[in-house]
């Protein structure tokens, strides 16, 4: 795990993050012994299936899948690279059922509470909580995730459209703006060359959203709803590559985890 966080882990864009789940995964107990003070060639199917099954005590499916994902790059990397082992002993490991992806919209009431809580009006932005309100707003519009919104310079927008210089998949974005977006992103105060537009963090935006949301007792709502919110609006007005091309997405398959309209959406646009 060490040497794949030292050589592998840091390429890649989330390098910190990922060398903090490797050291997670390696303090987790199988059979009363850490995982990461076992002898590589004690470590095979049974090891990784009783690693998986007490992890899900405690934690959904789809957080597994994504840790065995990982866990099968570095023993693969073991395997190929650095001849340390014959075989990776996560090949032969069921993976757990993902739950059923998340279908949550976001109405416009909600919309309004959550603005009303936030101090935002719709004029020029001045506090925080205003922040928070407009990067809402703009997520609606854009499908841009927290991190992405967080992140934009006054370099990155250009006319109708804005660069993402750091994504999910480390690669860089250009993102349509419709009017609706340029002007919320008119109504942020002016920042220094450089800074970032919002003044906010991912960290800071998910907390000041969830005390808003906590304040209008709207049940079960997360900043990333937006995401899915955005997508079915934005799929009535864009055909299917282009949608792909705008959030992101190299794998159309994707789209239908954050497309959620529902039968009299669709129904409304037939004959």
């Amino acid at each position: 795990f060490n040497r794949y966080a030292s050589e592998v882990s840091i390429r890649k864009p989330g390098a910190d993050w990922e060398a903090k789940r490797l050291i997670a995964i390696a303090a987790h107990e199988v059979g009363g012994v850490r995982l990461g003070s076992m002898k590589l060639c004690d470590v095979n199917a049974s090891t990784i299936a009783g690693w998986r099954d007490m992890r899900l005590q405690t934690v959904a499916g789809s957080t597994i899948n994504r840790d065995l994902a990982l866990l099968s790059h570095v023993f693969t990397t073991a395997r190929k690279e650095w001849k340390w082992i014959a075989e990776s002993p996560t090949t032969d490991v069921r993976r757990p059922q993902n739950p059923e992806s998340r279908d949550r919209r976001i109405t416009q009431n909600e919309i309004d509470q959550l603005c009303q809580v936030l101090g935002f009006e719709g004029g020029p932005v001045v506090t925080k909580n205003q922040a928070v309100a407009v990067a809402m707003l703009l997520a609606i519009e854009t499908a841009m995730r927290a991190g992405e919104i967080c992140g934009l310079t006054e370099n990155d927008v250009s006319g109708r459209s804005a660069m993402l210089q750091k994504t999910k998949n480390g690669t860089r974005r250009a993102v349509a703006l419709s009017k609706r977006a340029v002007d919320l992103l008119e109504l942020l105060p002016t920042v220094a060359a450089g800074e970032p537009l919002f003044g906010l963090t991912s960290a800071s935006l998910d907390a000041l959203f969830r005390k808003a949301r906590n304040k209008t007792l709207i049940d079960d709502l997360t900043f990333h709803d937006t995401r899915h919110e955005a997508i079915t609006r934005l799929a009535a007005k864009l055909n299917v590559l282009d949608l792909a091309r705008m959030v992101g997405h190299r794998d159309l398959k994707m789209l239908q985890v954050y497309y959620n309209a529902s039968a009299e959406d669709i129904a409304m646009r037939l004959d």
